[in-house]
């Protein structure tokens, strides 16, 4: 079962590699703006009104420049040398909107641009850049009351080191000082790290405006690093669990519960993640029903009614892709949760395959559900 579930999860990585909106190709509308993940000052990237994406990078002495987008790279843009020595050049096809890592290529060296801003994945520092999505009011910074994203060092035996986090409270969190929270621990994806929903995934933002229109009960979320073995791409089939299992369930939960207001029991704890994070999820509440009752993936694979011993230590089970990477496994494997008498959600991100904006989305629909 953990080799079907670790193969689920690479066929869904691969699914989501072409990051490229699936339309007919067009002329470039020339309404081009600067990136919204530009560094302070800098006119480039540039996305206009279609998604395309528009690079001028400084190189006057390199021999080719080529963009790679999305996962692993797999889109590339030539760019062409201009008369002043920059390399200028627009993407074929419009993106997809949401956020998507990219770097460049230069004379055969791998670098990030830089006029952008740097985001972790893909086991590095990658450049971001972000597609307007016409729902992004959901993450957007409103005027609302804002909660408060901490880093903080848990000591770790299992791995002799201190480790980090990071923890999201809701806005009221140090006001009403008498009040617990529910917890909701939410893991990151394979080559990511602790700042990824932070950072891509503004889970942050999220929280607060579902709070704001008073769509959720206020929780926190915690957000640690999930590569406790550091496997290799390519080698994730050798990916043991036991450690971070340990880090997660003796170490971190602990420390939380000692150090924050929280509802330090099953009931009021969830497991999430988006990707490996999923994995890790799915491998972690099988094995410790009794620490989380609401169990979430997020294009991370699927449960089966079969592996689950106890079904009264299950509140909700979430399952969650994007509409280019596989919604009817989804679907079908909710479908026969329900069957057998699990309360169960998919839900499917239309036209996003494995990025972020489908994780934004899967926690918007997810955050509601929660701690109800």
């Amino acid at each position: 079962m953990k080799q079907n579930i670790i193969a689920f999860v690479v066929l869904l990585m691969v699914a989501g590699s072409l990051s490229l909106a699936q339309t007919s190709q067009t002329v470039p509308i020339d309404d081009f703006k600067p990136s919204t993940l530009n560094q302070p000052g800098n006119e480039y990237p540039q996305v206009n009104s279609q998604g395309y994406v528009r690079f001028r990078i400084e190189a006057p002495q390199a021999q080719s420049v080529t963009v790679t987008l999305g996962l692993r790279g797999k889109n590339g843009t030539k760019l062409t040398k201009a008369d002043d020595g920059s390399w200028i050049g627009t993407t074929e096809s419009p993106m997809d909107e949401g956020f998507h890592y990219y770097h460049l290529t230069i004379d055969g060296g791998t670098f990030n641009d830089p006029g952008a801003l740097n985001f972790y994945g893909s086991v590095r520092w990658e450049s971001g850049i972000e597609i307007p999505a016409h729902d992004q009011d959901f993450y957007a910074m409103k005027d609302v009351p804002h909660g408060n994203v901490q880093q903080i060092l848990f000591p770790s035996k299992s791995t002799g080191t201190s480790r980090r986090a990071f923890v999201y409270t809701p806005p009221a969190y140090y006001k009403d000082l008498s009040k617990r929270y529910p917890v909701l621990y939410l893991q990151h994806g394979w080559g990511e790290d602790e700042t990824a929903w932070s950072n891509q995934g503004h889970a942050n933002l999220i929280m607060d405006n579902l709070i704001a229109e008073g769509k959720i009960n206020p929780f926190i979320i915690v957000m640690t690093y999930g590569m406790t073995n550091e496997v290799k791409f390519g080698k994730i089939k050798e990916f043991d669990i036991t450690p971070f299992q340990t880090v997660l369930v003796d170490e971190l939960i602990p420390y939380v519960d000692a150090s924050f207001r929280t509802l330090g029991d099953q009931a009021h704890r969830a497991m999430a993640g988006l990707s490996m994070g999923g994995m890790e999820t799915h491998m972690i509440t099988l094995n410790k029903p009794e620490v989380f009752s609401y169990w979430a993936l997020l294009s991370g694979g699927i449960y089966k009614p079969e592996e689950i011993s106890d079904k009264s230590k299950v509140k909700l089970i979430f399952t969650s892709c994007g509409s280019r990477e596989n919604p009817d496994i989804v679907k079908k494997s909710v479908e026969e949760l329900k069957a057998a008498g699990f309360k169960a959600v998919s839900y499917v991100s239309e036209n996003t395959a494995h990025e972020f904006l489908t994780w934004r989305r899967s926690l918007r629909e997810l955050a509601p559900l929660l701690f109800k």
